[in-house]
C-alpha cells in the first residue's frame, strides 16, 4: 500500500460457509487500527482519539456469519476516515486547497469524510492535511469499502431476489437520554431515512423482531441514517438498507472505552435478534425467485 499508512488495515469481509441469507451486516465505525503513523500525526492521546469509535461492535455480533449472512467490518477507525460520509464532504478547515462549496452541519462541526474532531469537539490535528493526504485515504480505504459492500448487496440481490443491509453503529447514551420526546430512552434506533432507504415492511419487521427480544426501539429519531443507507439503499432495485444505532451504555463504559459487566448479557440478547433478522431473506426467497 502506498498510502503512507501501511500500518492501518483496510476492511475485512467475513463470509459464511454457505450463503443462505440475503442480509448483509456492516460495521463502518468499529475500526480500531489506529497505527503508529496516524497516532503520531494526531495531538490526541490513545484514549481520547477513540471517543468517536463504535467500539466492540465486532465482538457483539461475532458469529452472525455462522447463520448464512456475510459481514463487512472496517479496520480503519472513524477518526481516520468516516465511511458514513460522502467523498465530497471535505472540510476546508482541515484540508488545504479545498473551497468551501458544500455547507452542511457535519462539515461545519468537523465531521466530514476526513474528520477534524472526535467526540465533544476535540481537535485531532495541530494543523492542516494536504489535499493529497485526504485523497489517499479515500482511495485506499473509502472506495474499496463501498465497492465491496455494494458487491455483497448486489450478489445477495442476484441470488435471493432482494437484499437487506443492516448497518450497525453505536450511539452515546446522552444522544437519547437528553431527548425530551422519549418517555424512556430507546436502546436501539432503527433508521430507514423515513422510508427512503428500505421498504417499510422490512423496517417494521426489524423493529418487531428487536421488540420481541425485549429491546426498547425508536424509529428514525434521533438517527434516521446517513450516507451509507442513502447510497446503498435502492428500494426500486430491491436492495434495502437499515441503520441500527445501539446505546453504548448497554455494553461499555463510555469514558474508559472498555466493556462493562453487561457486555455478555447484551450479546446474549442481541445475537438471537440478528439471527432472526438474517432469516428475513433466506433460501425460500431464492426458490421463489427461481
Amino acid at each position: 500500500m502506498n498510502s503512507g499508512f501501511a500500518d492501518i488495515r483496510q476492511h475485512s469481509i467475513v463470509e459464511p460457509v454457505s450463503l443462505t441469507s440475503g442480509v448483509v451486516f456492516a460495521l463502518p465505525h468499529s475500526g480500531r487500527d489506529y497505527g503508529v503513523s496516524f497516532l503520531n500525526q494526531s495531538i490526541l492521546d490513545q484514549l481520547s482519539i477513540r471517543s468517536s469509535e463504535d467500539a466492540f461492535l465486532d465482538q457483539l455480533i461475532d458469529g452472525i456469519e455462522k447463520y448464512g449472512a456475510p459481514k463487512i467490518i472496517a479496520n480503519a477507525p472513524r477518526a481516520f476516515i468516516d465511511l458514513n460520509r460522502s467523498t465530497d464532504e471535505l472540510d476546508p478547515a482541515l484540508i488545504s486547497g479545498i473551497k468551501n462549496n458544500i455547507k452542511n452541519p457535519r462539515i461545519s462541526s468537523g465531521l466530514g469524510v476526513i474528520p477534524r474532531v472526535v467526540s465533544h469537539g476535540k481537535e485531532i490535528y495541530r494543523g492542516k492535511l494536504s489535499f493529497e493526504q485526504a485523497q489517499s485515504r479515500i482511495k485506499y480505504y473509502w472506495k474499496p469499502y463501498h465497492t465491496d459492500l455494494s458487491n455483497l448487496l448486489q450478489r445477495s440481490q442476484s441470488v435471493f431476489g432482494q437484499s437487506l443491509l443492516i448497518d450497525i453503529h453505536s450511539m452515546p447514551h446522552e444522544a437519547v437520554s437528553t431527548q425530551s420526546s422519549f418517555i424512556k430512552p430507546p436502546e436501539i434506533v432503527v433508521g430507514d431515512r423515513f422510508g427512503m432507504s428500505s421498504d417499510p415492511e422490512f423496517t417494521n419487521l426489524v423493529i418487531s423482531i428487536l421488540k420481541q427480544h425485549e429491546f426498547k426501539v425508536a424509529k428514525n429519531t434521533p438517527f434516521a441514517g446517513a450516507f451509507i443507507t442513502k447510497h446503498h439503499g435502492k428500494v426500486k432495485k430491491r436492495i434495502h438498507a437499515l441503520q441500527l444505532e445501539i446505546d453504548r451504555s448497554l455494553y461499555m463504559d463510555e469514558e474508559k472505552i472498555s466493556p462493562n459487566s453487561e457486555f455478555e448479557e447484551l450479546k446474549t440478547r442481541l445475537l438471537p435478534a440478528l439471527i432472526q433478522i438474517s432469516s428475513l431473506i433466506c433460501k425460500s426467497e431464492k426458490i421463489a425467485a427461481e
